[in-house]
């Protein structure tokens, strides 16, 4: 293979390949990717959601610029550099549509593409605010062998490549010796998200997650040293940093996980944060999580206003489009995932959490059955699948626009089903007796006040944004015809 034009004509997974030992070919083989996607997103777009598909496929490049900008800073390790490209590029970016289409024809829907799971409620931090209401006496967990198996089970089934570990605390997950790196080094086909206090991470565990390769921690920050130790405690923010420190030394990528409320959602948009943890800090992504009234003293009180969010949403699309940074807020960036991903949709995810119980998402903690009952009874993942809350949820993300086109699409801005349109989720889980998993999730769907307060946040803010929304993607076109025309002539 002597010339250009020959390594060109690779498959892209086999260029990626070469990528790995020829640093040389790295620039060649992601614009390779990128104009894949290209082609797949938007050449065969329908006119209406081509601005939308474009939106999309920047947020993709975002992410392949952070892996640019990892081996280009030299920021990972040999074996991180193998596992970004074989496995995050190789078989997540470019997932095999055939597995999908023929998923579709079992089960009239496509597959989901990842799992979040919590294997343990037990947390060395007590949190304000913790969704997950997790203690440091907790001694709720899963079985090691049930993790092993449904990573497996999600692999095989769905041609998932990917998987979300949440909590508690991680790395405080101890099964009979067996620990979450125990996990990550088995399902070496994996890669991993996992998100974490990062409190634990001392030069020794960095070290051997540079070795295993297949996982980045997105550790959790309110603000700065004021506002992460008021929440998380005193000294915590700088243990933080002390993570950071160790996982840049030993090669491993990391992220950032943060929770806006009212009170900081100012600063965690504003540019001295972004260019502390991106520019300084060298975190390479960042996933901001507005503060859902669920677990330990759920209060209303703490959300984002919904002017806040609608100015969120404005500056996190300066931050996408222009900083060209993968900085997402999971509520305001539903158009990127063309809405709602939660309920098994295809290319999206549900949740399993340390008792086994199975829920549409992180945030909607009510529960159609339990993992462990359904391996005793002989059933595996794609049981939950068709589940009858599973299945409303799906409808609903269908009448509000999913798999559409033009006019027929609902308000992305808004598309979270528990959050944006409550009345739809009260309903849901009372029609399909779902029941809650813990005793907060029971008093928040018996609380009459708890649902007009939801409802009305809904309804404000899905008219605060309506006119952005059809001005913006679905009427006026024109509008990001100058944002992307320099973009376009490099793909």
């Amino acid at each position: 293979m002597n010339t250009l034009k020959e390594i060109l004509s690779l498959p892209p997974r086999k260029l990626l390949g070469l990528a790995i030992s020829n640093p040389g070919l790295r620039k060649v083989a992601l614009d390779s990717v990128k104009k894949i996607i290209y082609k797949n997103l938007i050449a065969t777009s329908e006119r209406h959601t081509k601005p939308i598909r474009e939106a999309q496929y920047q947020a993709i490049v975002n992410m392949l610029l952070a892996i640019d900008r990892a081996f280009a800073e030299d920021l990972i390790s040999k074996s991180v550099k193998d596992r970004l490209l074989k496995i995050f590029i190789g078989k997540i970016v470019m997932r095999d549509e055939k597995v999908i289409k023929n998923f579709c024809a079992k089960y009239n829907s496509g597959p989901p593409g990842f799992l979040v799971i919590s294997p343990v409620k037990q947390c060395n931090l007590k949190c304000a605010g913790c969704y997950a209401a997790s203690v440091i006496n907790s001694n709720e967990q899963l079985d090691y062998k049930i993790v092993d198996r449904i990573i497996s089970e999600k692999t095989k089934l769905w041609d998932s490549y990917f998987t979300v570990i949440s909590g508690g605390e991680p790395f405080l997950w101890n099964f009979n010796g067996k620990t979450i790196l125990d996990l990550f080094s088995k399902h070496n086909d994996n890669y991993f998200l996992m998100y974490t206090n990062g409190t634990l991470i001392n030069k020794a565990v960095a070290e051997r997650m540079a070795e295993i390769g297949n996982v980045t921690p997105a550790i959790s920050v309110e603000g700065f040293e004021e506002q992460t130790d008021k929440i998380r405690g005193k000294g915590i923010f700088k243990k933080i940093l002390q993570a950071m420190e160790n996982l840049r030394a030993a090669g491993v990528p990391f992220g950032i996980s943060v929770t806006a409320t009212k009170e900081n959602a100012e600063l965690l948009m504003s540019d001295e944060f972004i260019d502390f943890f991106f520019n300084k800090r060298k975190a390479l992504y960042g996933w901001l999580f507005q503060y859902m009234p669920i677990g330990r003293a759920l209060t209303l009180d703490r959300m984002v206003t919904p002017e806040q969010r609608k100015w969120m949403l404005e500056r996190e699309q300066n931050i996408i489009f222009e900083k060209q940074l993968p900085y997402f807020d999971f509520w305001n960036a539903g158009f990127y995932a063309s809405g709602c991903i939660a309920g098994a949709r295809s290319g999206g995810y549900f949740y399993i959490e340390w008792n086994g119980n199975i829920t549409p998402c992180v945030f909607f903690p009510y529960s159609i059955g339990n993992i462990k009952e359904i391996y005793n009874r002989g059933g595996n993942l794609n049981d939950v699948i068709n589940s009858p809350l599973f299945k409303k949820i799906r409808e609903f993300q269908s009448n509000y626009g999913y798999n559409k086109i033009g006019s027929v699409i609902g308000n992305w801005f808004a598309p979270c089903p528990i959050r944006d349109h409550y009345d739809f989720a009260y309903r849901a889980i009372k029609e399909t007796k779902a029941y809650p998993i813990d005793e907060t999730a029971n008093v928040a769907i018996n609380d009459p006040l708890y649902y007009q307060g939801l409802v009305s946040y809904g309804k404000i803010y899905q008219e605060l944004t309506a006119e952005k929304w059809r001005n913006l993607f679905l009427e006026n076109n024109n509008i990001w015809k100058n944002k992307f025309k320099e973009r376009r002539k490099n793909v």
